[in-house]
């Protein structure tokens, strides 16, 4: 993830001055294309997901697996970073890779689709036998070619905020542009809903077919649409990079500290250069899977135990996502100001762990209503441990080196996100070996989310910012000093 420090990219006062600040309605007009990207994690994550465990048979690992590869793939954001930094396309240096993308990302989920029924037709019709392992093979290989695509667009976009902000405003956008993402997972999973709410459960895959193909169809053309309606025009009229980057060439320091040559081996360095950010670096694995150990299990879980369709399964991240909007509401303007950024993350950890036995122990009453209050509350706690952590990260590093530690942090939480999503397929099936009631099966992941949640807190008990300034920075400084040299 190619992000910036600001104050390595201010321009002369005279040219920052003749470009214009983009206004509120151009933050509203920039957060469609991550409306866009939310509603595409509920098509990806909420409904294929579900049709390949549930409905097609897929065991849990496998399906995990092939998901957790969109995540895997995550090393190819620094490079696409440094591709829109240097190579510009049709006079653009972030617009023409969001459009690419989101073109190649639409085309993608609709191939998925097509490969995940003939892997279903093959595993029907002859069994785990080499054609459907080719299929199994072929589909794993659209998927991470569909985060390959996601890095290109959301990368470059990313920095294109940055780009188009200054520092008075850049909290404002971020936060909206937050906000905007998890909104377009509530958009997404409400649409889907309402365009599956005709499939009963176990429908005939001809049924099953026709609808989530008309599904595919639909949604990855609207999220085109947003890409190309969020920026069109934005960079041209707004962008800072040209003026920052010539103020940044002119810096004798900038070969060194220039964060778009953020690199693997770099960015382990960073994250392993003192005992606190080791630490810290393990709280943020550690914390994000805790946060989505069930993803590749939720929709399963609604379908399995409370006999939930496959549009009502889909719509539970709307519970998920509003709960998040609140907690990350809740926090940000009452909680941490009172209690502190670490303590606002380990309460949030906390009551993670006490939604997830509450999930648990929903399963055995059946009742959808209540899974739905139990995801809000899930969302809820979610909302305020990310406003928590993310807060405290940003005292957890140095100004000068502020892009490298962020964009080793995005790196590190995918390859954990994936890593958890990969847990939460090969727990489910070992669940179902052990145990015959489906909600004991189901609960053996939620437990296990429940645990790394808890040593998050262990580990986030011992971060110490005041030791991290006496003595962090100068380890990381060191690094730096001795990849120069």
């Amino acid at each position: 993830m190619a992000i910036y420090n600001s104050s390595d990219f201010y321009a002369p006062q005279s040219e920052a001055e003749a470009l214009p600040r983009i206004t509120l309605f151009t933050m509203f007009r920039l957060g469609l294309f991550q409306v866009g990207l939310g509603m595409m994690s509920v098509l990806i994550f909420g409904v294929l997901n579900r049709v390949l465990i549930r409905e097609l048979g897929v065991p849990g690992t496998i399906g995990g697996l092939i998901l957790a590869l969109t995540l895997f793939v995550a090393p190819a954001r620094v490079w696409f970073g440094q591709m829109s930094d240097t190579k510009t396309l049709w006079g653009y240096h972030r617009t023409g890779y969001v459009w690419i993308g989101a073109v190649c990302l639409a085309i993608l989920a609709a191939v998925s689709v097509q490969v995940m029924w003939q892997l279903g037709s093959s595993l029907q019709a002859v069994g785990w036998t080499t054609p459907t392992y080719l299929w199994t093979g072929l589909l794993a290989i659209v998927f991470a070619l569909y985060g390959l695509a996601v890095s290109a667009c959301s990368t470059p976009f990313t920095t294109l905020l940055v780009d188009v902000s200054d520092e008075d405003n850049r909290s404002k956008l971020v936060g909206m542009d937050w906000s905007m993402l998890i909104g377009g997972t509530i958009v997404g999973a409400i649409t889907i809903g309402v365009l599956l709410k005709k499939l009963t459960l176990n429908a005939p895959i001809a049924e099953l077919q026709s609808s989530i193909n008309r599904l595919f169809a639909i949604v990855p053309l609207v999220v085109i649409g947003l890409a190309f309606l969020a920026t069109w025009g934005i960079e041209k009229k707004y962008s800072r990079y040209a003026a920052r980057l010539a103020a940044l060439n002119a810096s004798a320091a900038s070969s060194d500290l220039e964060p778009s040559r953020i690199g693997l081996g770099r960015a382990w360095k960073i994250l392993t250069a003192s005992r606190q950010t080791r630490l810290f670096f393990t709280f943020l694995c550690l914390m994000t899977i805790g946060l989505f150990m069930q993803d590749p299990v939720l929709e399963n879980y609604g379908g399995d135990v409370f006999s939930m369709e496959i549009g009502e399964t889909a719509s539970l991240n709307a519970f998920w996502g509003t709960g998040t909007l609140i907690g990350l509401l809740l926090s940000g303007f009452l909680l941490t100001p009172r209690i502190g950024k670490r303590n606002t993350a380990k309460l949030g950890c906390l009551l993670v762990v006490g939604s997830l036995v509450g999930v648990v122990g929903l399963g055995f009453t059946h009742s959808q209503a209540l899974l739905k209050l139990g995801l809000l509350i899930f969302g809820l706690a979610s909302g305020i441990v990310t406003t928590g952590a993310l807060s405290l990260m940003l005292d957890l590093t140095a100004a000068a080196t502020a892009g490298t530690f962020i964009g080793a942090w995005g790196l590190a939480q995918a390859f954990a996100k994936g890593v958890a999503t990969v847990s939460g397929g090969i727990l489910i099936d070992l669940g179902k070996r052990l145990f015959s009631d489906l909600v004991l099966s189901y609960g053996l992941v939620f437990l296990a989310q429940g645990m790394a949640m808890l040593a998050a807190v262990w580990c986030l008990r011992q971060v110490d910012v005041q030791e991290f300034r006496t003595s962090a920075r100068q380890a990381i400084a060191s690094v730096l000093k001795a990849e120069a040299d």
